[in-house]
């Protein structure tokens, strides 16, 4: 696993799960959600994302590091 491929994955969970509290719980977890979103958006603009440093020091490889066979 990659760090891009883990950070797809866990944008993905948070939003998911986020919505199934909103729905459950209560409506206030969309702040959560829009929180998410709002993150990939400047993360998009800015090509950083606080996540990414969090997996980069988990010791995850970068996508060009992979390696077939």
């Amino acid at each position: 696993m990659t760090v891009d491929r883990v950070l797809r994955m866990l944008a993905g969970a948070f939003v998911l799960i986020s919505l199934g509290l909103a729905h459950w719980v209560s409506p206030n977890w969309l702040w959560f959600t829009a929180f998410v979103g709002l993150n990939l958006f400047q993360s998009g603009i800015t090509k950083w994302c606080p996540m990414m440093t969090v997996l980069r020091l988990m010791k995850l490889p970068e996508s060009g590091a992979v390696k077939c066979g």
